[in-house]
């Protein structure tokens, strides 16, 4: 599934996150399972705590690290797909 750039992503209740120098820990409250987060990621979740378009997430990720416009969307679109899947995010 791919989401639409105009979406706009927000954290859920249902996830907490502590921040462990260049990494968060994100604990699901539905399923009481922690999930880690690199650098990159780490930087997403950190954008994903106020509402926020995917598009915005993108250009931020392009405007702060060294990659190329497919490789940023192709690698979004997978960590926002699997935050979706695991009730830690939502869309709007």
């Amino acid at each position: 599934m791919t989401i639409p750039e105009k979406s706009v992503i927000s954290v859920t209740k249902e996830a907490v996150h502590c921040d462990l120098e260049d990494e968060v820990v994100i604990l699901g409250l539905k399923d009481g399972i922690y999930y880690g987060l690199n650098q990159v990621g780490s930087f997403i979740w950190k954008l994903i705590q106020k509402p926020i378009s995917v598009q915005e997430i993108k250009e931020a990720i392009l405007k702060e690290y060294d990659v190329d416009e497919e490789t940023c969307d192709n690698d979004l679109q997978e960590l926002l797909g699997d935050l979706l899947d695991k009730g830690l995010i939502e869309l709007s």
